[in-house]
């Protein structure tokens, strides 16, 4: 059974003070794919989960932690925009997405954070700044072949993160996670068709008995 998901993603900088090479622990998301499956249910249930707080603190803090053991540079907290992708952003995307103080842009946060906390799964994000996106004046345009460069080096720093994350999970630390469906179904109980509650026993069964 899966409890705790720590997701490591390559990123644009969107702020002068998040150079390549930095990692940001990110607690917040503004979510612009549409094409995406975003939820669990689309089909003869609806349930609203709420994504005020779309991350764990405990397992961000065992992410922290590992940052700081191994001392390497890093932020903590910081907004991610999504994006639907493959696809980098145009300029007046770019200085629009720097204008709401967003810290990072990628491609892959979304809609995973969300079905993880329909899922009631911990999650955690650490995201590795490979290039600054296009609004930088040093940046004529992103080059893939220069994200790629940055990301190699940063595939092993990742990996020690990772490593060092696992010797820092605790089965003890809340799960702010545990709970995110029990006042979210909004379809009445004795309506959800017993194959829809058969599909999703895996995540209601405990709130269907």
């Amino acid at each position: 059974m899966v409890t705790d998901i720590v997701s490591v993603s390559a990123v644009g900088s969107l702020k002068e003070d998040l150079p390549p090479g930095k990692f940001v622990i990110v607690d917040q998301f503004i979510d612009r794919t549409f094409s995406r499956v975003k939820t669990f249910f689309d089909e003869e249930i609806v349930a609203h989960v709420s994504m005020a707080k779309p991350t764990s603190s405990g397992l961000s803090k065992c992410c922290e932690a590992a940052l700081k053991k191994l001392n390497i540079s890093h932020q903590i907290g910081g907004t991610y925009v999504v994006m639907e992708g493959p696809q980098f952003s145009t300029l007046a995307e770019s200085n629009l997405y720097r204008s709401w103080n967003a810290d990072v842009i990628g491609m892959t946060n979304m809609p995973e954070a969300k079905l993880a906390r329909e899922a009631e799964i911990r999650y955690a994000s650490v995201s590795m700044v490979t290039d600054y996106d296009c609004w930088h004046i040093s940046e004529s345009e992103v080059s893939v072949e220069d994200i790629i460069k940055v990301m190699h080096a940063n595939v092993e720093t990742a990996r020690k993160i990772l490593v060092e994350t696992l010797r820092n999970i605790s089965p003890d630390f809340p799960n702010s996670q545990a709970d995110a469906l029990k006042f979210s179904l909004i379809t009445d109980k004795s309506k959800i068709p017993k194959t829809t509650c058969r599909d999703l026993d895996l995540l209601l069964g405990r709130y269907l008995d």
